[in-house]
Parts: structure tokens; C-alpha cells; sequence
């Protein structure tokens, strides 16, 4: 069964005053839903057809593996019922997107979840039956049959599970301990997003404010080096003062990751991660090892804010701060439009008619308007429907970008759809970001180059070298502390606060350099960084990054051949393993290049800037 949406943003932070109420909004600019359905009365029928099926999984419950002729019978049956549940979840999400007061539609949301869940447990018989079925005996079944040879590779991926499959009992016990396992999570994420109280500084008008994660971050742009300081050791006195709350909480995370590698009888907590999509450890392994080679542009970098800057020492809360301000410019979204299509032209006439295709048909929620919700983010593949983004315009510089971000998750999802079969109509979290990164890129190429005013020039390439440093490198040295501390965790080590504090501070030394102060405070980010949670989950957002910087090379270099690469990368889905698709796109995520090709990206940048300085 497969019901899986990408989601770039899922708060929600009410409503503002002074927004227009979404009937004040051009219908040009707010979402069709009616090419879901045309109203709630349609999605009704369909929500009750589906309710009124689900028993029908009876039929073949029991039965898989003494007849295997009701395989391809049941595939079909569980496909047709999740291709219409995916169309009702999509109607309810986005029609409560919309305006998040309205009580009926996200009643009907829940009722989604709730059928959601029923499926799911009436279903869950499907692969433990098919994998009592005999290896070969499988495959020879498969390949006797012409429709059920199109579900071959799903069978093959099911098959390369089985060693790490348990028998259903053991299977039972562990999914009854999905609720005690995930306690670290919920503990942590409630404690710092709820209980913790932060203090109240001086901000730099002299007013008292007082600190939350929110203001943290906007206070490290601020040009206001005493209160960047103010700001940094007071957000991080909270952290420190409830330091063995969080230190448990951490290693309890790490224990429960480990436990289930265990029972699954892998050999590490990494190896069970990464083995869900068929990732090596030699991708992890390489992706550390070549960046920790090729560290200089960010020692560079460090050297450059610090002349910038005009300080002898460059410390965290110096980090983020704008070195180069350009004029407040605002961008109108018909006029960003225009930016994307030049910037676009290398990816040829059938992106770009895509593209447009889904602008003036209304694929895209534009304007922020009273209870919508906050953020953006992109649909997803839903297989038979077209995804759909949503945005909060705000006229800014970031909003152009971010109109490029999502139209690439877009287009993945929607070249996916179009053409895979509905069990490989979406694509795995490691080739996620590769679309919207890959977007971003040709974006800020064309920015810079067609910049004529030296300031705006270098705002622009700050902002590369910038995404670098926190998309590309930070990513890279959350995963080595991450693969450190699982390591210890492994083989018997006592990770107190001393040491992961110890442990974190020579990874960010590392990553700096010597022209970084690492502060007292700074040792205790792994105590705040709610990635660290995700299980080996934040090396990916590096990964896609390096592959994305690879195509976008490929494509402006190359020309026609590259795209037809990368347009087959985005039609692919999961038809493969990820790591595949990449390398039948011409990037080997196993080999150093596509790393090395983002630490050249970053040189070339910075000689970019310093001639222009």
C-alpha cells in the first residue's frame, strides 16, 4: 500500500490581521479542486465507496500463498481502493489548507486518517502471505504472468527485506512497542516546543522581548553584533540548565533506533536506516569522508566573514548575519513568473509548457489569506491526480525561490505520476530534494549572471554560498556527530552530556575551521536539533543538494542530452532504487564527484565575490 505526501512546512501560525478572507482573492491565483472533485458531494460518494469495500480484503486474507493465482486479483483490489483513498485525502487536505476554521473539512480530514488506518490494518496481510511464497517460485509466478511482471521490482524489494522480516508474532511484539519506542521524540519535541521558557533580553531598540526559537533565528540576521551575543548565550541557557533532561531523552532515541536494528537483525542502526531504500553505507561513508577532504572553501569562507565583518574572531552567532545590503525590492508573483521561465529555458520546451501549463490552470494557491495555512509546500504524486503547491506570497526574494522549490517537487510528482504504474507513482525522501534544489540552482545562476548592480550581485552570491554552508556542510556534520554517537552507542559507550558536548564541539571546530570561536553554548546544539530524532535522516538533505548541483552543471554544460537524463530521472519514480535512477541520470552518489563538484561550486563562488570586491 502507498500514501506518502511531502510536505516542505506543517505549521500553522493562525490568523494575522489585516489579511484579505479568500473570496477577496482572484480565482487565477487560488487552487482548482474540482479537478479532484467537483464538490463535497462527489467526495462523499467516493469516501463511502471506499468505507464500504474495506471488508473485501477478506476474500484473499489467508489465501496468498496457497493460491497464487488471487495475487494479481488482490494487488488490483488494493490498488483501486488506495488510488481513491489518495484522491480523498488530497480533496481534504487541501480544501482544509484553504482556511483552516472551516470544522467540516478537517472533520473530514479525520475521517481520511480514520479509514486511512482501517485500510492500512485490513491490508497488512499482503506481503507477510506473498513472502511465504518460495524465492524462485515468486519470481517464476511473476514471470509467467504479463500484468503481474509490471509489480517485479516491487517483488524483488520485498524479497531483499525478507532476512530482516520477522515471523508475525515477533512482528506483533515489535509494532506493540512502536508507542513506548517513540517516547524520546514525543518527550523531546513536547518539552522544547512546549516547556521550555526562554528569557527575556533587550533586543536592539532597547525593548525587553523575550526569547523563542522564532525570534533565536531572526535575532542571528540581525546587524546588532551585542544583541546576536544577548541573544545566543540567553536561548542557549535554557538548553544548558535542563542538559540532563535532554541528554537521556537523546540516548534513549539512540537505544530505541538500535533495538529495532537489532531485532531486525542488522548490523547497525545505520545500516537498518539506510537499508529501507537500498542506500550503501558507502554512500553515507563517502559523502563524510569526501566533504571532510575537501573542507577549505568553508575555512575560506569563515576568513571571508571575518574580513567582512571587521572582526578578529568569528564566532556561531556571526554565522548567518547579512554581510551585503541590497535596496528592499519587491517581487510581484505575475513578474516572478517571467524570472522562473528564463531561468528555466535550459530544461526546453516541454518543462517550460508543463510548467505554464500548471500556472494557468491553477495547480498553484498563491496569496496568504486569512486561516490559511502557513508555509509551503508541494502535494506530492497522488497517481491519477495532478499535485498541486501551496504558497504565501509575500513579495519577497525568498518567495521567488521558493515558487522554484516547490514547482520542482512539482513536476517530479507530476512526471512520476504520468508515467509510472500506481505501486511506483512516487519516489523515495533520498532523491526528494533533488527537483526543488536543482530548480533553485538554475534560479540563482540566471539571478547572478543577469545582475547588472554589484551589490545585488554579491547579496546574490552570498545567498549561494550561504545555502552551501547550511544545506550541503552543516547537513554533512549533523551526520558525522550522528553516525559518531550511534557508533559509541554501539559498542558500549556511556554518552553523558561531557562527552556528546566534547563530541559535538570537534565536528563543528572541524567544519569551521581555526577561523571559528567555538563558544561554550555552541556544545550543546545536539541537544536542540530535532534531526537528530529522524534516524539518519538529515545526510539526505546533502546528498540530494550534491546530486542536484551535478544535473544543474550537467544541463547548463551539456545541453540537450542532460536534459533528457534529467527528464528521465523525474519521470522514473521508484520503477528502481534511488541510487540507480541517479546513476542512469549520470550522478554516482557512491563516488566523490558529486561532493567535490558542490566544494568547487562554493571556490568558484567565493572568487566570484572576491573580485568583485
Amino acid at each position: 500500500m502507498k500514501f506518502d505526501y511531502l510536505f516542505e512546512n506543517k505549521l500553522f501560525s493562525g490568523e494575522a490581521a489585516g489579511l484579505p478572507s479568500r473570496d477577496e482573492i482572484e480565482q487565477k491565483y487560488k487552487w482548482n479542486l474540482t479537478d479532484i472533485y467537483l464538490d463535497d458531494d462527489e467526495w462523499e460518494k467516493d469516501f463511502s465507496y471506499v468505507d464500504s469495500k474495506v471488508n473485501g480484503y477478506e476474500e484473499y486474507k489467508g489465501k496468498l500463498s496457497t493460491f497464487p493465482d488471487l495475487l494479481l486479483k488482490c494487488l488490483k483490489f488494493d490498488e483501486e481502493l488506495c488510488t481513491k483513498l489518495e484522491h480523498l485525502y488530497l480533496y481534504a487536505m487541501l480544501s482544509k489548507d484553504c482556511d483552516m476554521k472551516v470544522t467540516k473539512y478537517q472533520a473530514m480530514d479525520d475521517r481520511i486518517n480514520y479509514l486511512y488506518s482501517k485500510i492500512s490494518a485490513a491490508s497488512s496481510f499482503i506481503k507477510p502471505e506473498v513472502l511465504e511464497i518460495p524465492d524462485l517460485e515468486l519470481m517464476d509466478i511473476v514471470a509467467g504472468n504479463a500484468e503481474l511482471q509490471k509489480y517485479s521490482h516491487m517483488f524483488e524489494d520485498w524479497i531483499r527485506t525478507k532476512k530482516h522480516t520477522l515471523d508475525k508474532e515477533k512482528e506483533e511484539l515489535l509494532a506493540m512497542a512502536g508507542e513506548v519506542t517513540s517516547a524520546p521524540y514525543n518527550i523531546f519535541s513536547l518539552f522544547t516546543n512546549a516547556d521550555l521558557k526562554f528569557a527575556t533580553i533587550k533586543d536592539e531598540e532597547g525593548n525587553d522581548v523575550e526569547l523563542s526559537h522564532g525570534r533565536y533565528g531572526k535575532a542571528l540576521y540581525s546587524k546588532d553584533r551585542a544583541y546576536r551575543e544577548r541573544a545566543y548565550k540567553n536561548y542557549y541557557k535554557s538548553y544548558i540548565e535542563y542538559v540532563n533532561t535532554l541528554t537521556a531523552s537523546f540516548n534513549a532515541n539512540l537505544k530505541s533506533h538500535i533495538f529495532y536494528s537489532k531485532a531486525r537483525k542488522y548490523r547497525s542502526a545505520r545500516e537498518a536506516a539506510l537499508n529501507g531504500n537500498n542506500i550503501p553505507l558507502s554512500v553515507y561513508d563517502n559523502l563524510v569522508e569526501t566533504a571532510s577532504s575537501n573542507l577549505a572553501p568553508m575555512y575560506r569562507w569563515a576568513n571571508v566573514k571575518k574580513r567582512l565583518l571587521k572582526i578578529d574572531v568569528l564566532h556561531p552567532y556571526d554565522a548567518y548575519v547579512t554581510l551585503f545590503d541590497v535596496p528592499a525590492k519587491k517581487y510581484g508573483y505575475d513578474e516572478s513568473i517571467d524570472i522562473i521561465n528564463n531561468a528555466f529555458l535550459p530544461l526546453g520546451d516541454e518543462y517550460l509548457k508543463l510548467l505554464n501549463f500548471a500556472i494557468q490552470n491553477r495547480w498553484i494557491d498563491v496569496f496568504e489569506t486569512k486561516a490559511k495555512r502557513s508555509g509551503a509546500y508541494s502535494s506530492g504524486t497522488t497517481y491519477g491526480k495532478h499535485p498541486y503547491v501551496l504558497l504565501n506570497w509575500n513579495y519577497l526574494l525568498n518567495d521567488v525561490f521558493t515558487l522554484a522549490h516547490e514547482m520542482g517537487h512539482n513536476m517530479h510528482s507530476y512526471y512520476t505520476g504520468k508515467n509510472q504504474p500506481f505501486q511506483y507513482a512516487n519516489y523515495t525522501i533520498f532523491v526528494a530534494e533533488v527537483a526543488s534544489t536543482f530548480n533553485e540552482a538554475l534560479l540563482l545562476d540566471y539571478l547572478i549572471k543577469q545582475s547588472t548592480d554589484k551589490k545585488e550581485k554579491l547579496f546574490l552570491i552570498e545567498k549561494a554560498l550561504n545555502e552551501i554552508t547550511a544545506t550541503f556542510y552543516r547537513q554533512i556534520m549533523f551526520a558525522e556527530f550522528e553516525m559518531k554517537a550511534y557508533d559509541k552507542t554501539e559498542k558500549g559507550d556511556s554518552l553523558s552530556s561531557d562527552a556528546l558536548r566534547v563530541m559535538y564541539k570537534d565536528v563543528y571546530q572541524k567544519y569551521w575551521g581555526p577561523g571559528m570561536m567555538v563558544d561554550p553554548e555552541e556544545e550543546y546544539t545536539w541537544a536542540r536539533v530535532p534531526h537528530f530524532y529522524y534516524n539518519f535522516y538529515v545526510y539526505q538533505y546533502a546528498t540530494g543538494y550534491a546530486a542536484s548541483a551535478t544535473l544543474s552543471n550537467k544541463v547548463l554544460s551539456e545541453g540537450k542530452p542532460a536534459v533528457e537524463e534529467y527528464l528521465n530521472f523525474l519521470k522514473a519514480g521508484s520503477s528502481d532504487y534511488s541510487i540507480n535512477i541517479l546513476k542512469n541520470a549520470g550522478v554516482d552518489m557512491n563516488s566523490p564527484e558529486p561532493v567535490m563538484a558542490v566544494t568547487k561550486k562554493m571556490n568558484s563562488l567565493l572568487d566570484e565575490l572576491e573580485n568583485l570586491l
